[in-house]
């Protein structure tokens, strides 16, 4: 049994607190002062390593405030001991309880790297976090640069992927915080806490169809889509600046916490690219390490082409979506909105990937590809009247759900006002879903 709480023994600027947070017991370490930047001492990365282990032990979410400007030079060998210990700790946290960080001000130097080790990061505005500070980036380039240029919220929101979400104040953070943890477990042998919602299950969504353009390129906003189908038309999106041709986000269906991916066509027309392929896979390992349901969304044209992404590694990349889907054993309900074509119709868990229940509405087309790319390969000497002829005859003949759902692509095609009963209903059938798991030390994750 867990201590109400506990103070760190030795003098320094770190404080570890077990304690409650809107209810939800977890571990809380404050590292630096909270209102001002502090430097590291070589104790502070100590006391990180005995909060994520108190953590860990008591199977309870681990929340860091940080707010430092790193480990001074006079300090010595033994801090990156210290420190070293700190990530050790936090690895072995890792898909055990939830992680949680939050930057007042300053993540700096080697322990910025901390960030990359959690489930969720909060980053203040005005707040700065990088490896490499920008006078040590001046001498290495020749580039001047400022601290907000090179590592501030706004860069880590929409480039880097650090920060899961920017908020405005620390109490804006400390709310977050606790809506956050009231959508996920303390731990990973638990499910997540039911949500108080008198949104009725079997809620018909008469207008949902009409979000959905009904030309294949016509853009919307998928998320207007997704609030019909979840309680309440709330969703908590994550990484929401960051690969925005995905949405990762966490909501909840007839109360229970789920995990939301759906391809979003206002940008980049929804199609995958190498940031979409590492968001959507980190959310979905995510969501399978603390047993949130999966619901995806679809309605993408493939993988973006380009020769510089498969110079850095589309394939590689590409493939990490694919493998987190295929070794979830959460429960997992694909809905196909308009269109879903080649290798993205794979990754996006598809039937064949192992999902438990793949819907599509009526006007969804699932192939190889769409029917103009088809005749321009299949028919590409024939005048501009036959290609529009065979376009035609591919969309009528191919292009359609039930050819799918006849060859097993697709479990049912529902109307789309039906979307959120069909959803809720699945997820209470799939309540008590369980898998065996053949025991392995690790798996290989194509990083």
């Amino acid at each position: 049994m867990i201590p109400v709480a506990i103070q760190a023994q030795r003098p320094g600027n770190t404080a570890v607190v077990v304690s409650e947070l809107d209810g939800h017991p977890c571990v809380i370490v404050h590292i630096g002062a909270t209102n001002e930047p502090t430097p590291l001492e070589v104790d502070d990365g100590t006391k990180l390593a005995i909060a994520a282990h108190i953590a860990r032990e008591n199977r309870v979410p681990l929340v860091c405030h940080f707010n430092s400007t790193g480990v001074p030079p006079s300090v010595g060998v033994e801090a990156l001991h210290s420190w070293g210990t700190a990530a050790r700790e936090l690895t072995r946290c890792s898909g055990v309880v939830p992680i949680v960080f939050c930057v007042h001000h300053t993540a700096v130097s080697g322990s910025a790297l901390l960030l990359g080790l959690a489930d969720i990061v909060i980053m203040i505005t005005g707040s700065y976090a990088y490896v490499s500070g920008p006078r040590m980036v001046q001498e290495y380039t020749g580039v001047p640069i400022d601290n907000q240029t090179l590592g501030g919220a706004a860069q880590h929101g929409r480039t880097s992927g650090v920060a899961s979400i920017i908020v405005s104040t620390a109490d804006e953070a400390d709310a977050f915080i606790g809506d956050l943890l009231g959508l996920l477990p303390s731990h990973s042998d638990d499910l997540a806490p039911r949500v108080d919602t008198s949104d009725p299950v079997d809620r018909v969504l008469p207008d949902v169809g009409a979000i959905v353009p009904s030309t294949a390129t016509g853009s919307y906003d998928v998320r207007q889509v997704a609030g019909e189908v979840v309680d309440d038309g709330v969703i908590v999106e994550l990484q929401a600046d960051w690969a925005p041709n995905l949405v990762t986000a966490l909501a909840s269906v007839g109360g229970q916490p789920i995990g939301l991916v759906a391809n979003q066509p206002q940008n980049l027309a929804g199609t995958l690219d190498i940031p979409a392929s590492q968001k959507g896979a980190r959310f979905v390992a995510f969501c399978d390490a603390f047993n949130l349901p999966l619901l995806t969304l679809v309605d993408t044209a493939g993988f973006l082409p380009g020769k510089d992404l498969e110079w850095r590694g589309m394939i590689r990349h590409g493939a990490q979506l694919a493998f987190a889907y295929a070794r979830a054993s959460v429960p997992r309900v694909n809905v196909t909105l308009r269109k879903s074509y080649g290798g993205a119709y794979i990754v996006m868990d598809s039937k064949y990937m192992g999902n438990d229940l793949a819907l599509a509405w009526p006007s969804a087309e699932i192939a190889v590809m769409g029917a103009k790319g088809a005749v321009e390969i299949l028919h590409r000497r024939a005048d501009e009247a036959e290609r529009a002829e065979h376009q035609k005859e591919y969309e009528d003949r191919l292009l359609n759900p039930y050819i799918a759902a006849e060859r097993g692509s697709v479990d049912m095609v529902i109307d789309p006002s039906e979307t959120r009963r069909e959803v809720a209903a699945a997820f209470a059938a799939l309540g008590s879903k369980r898998e065996r798991l053949r025991r392995r030390i690790h798996d290989n994750t194509p990083l």
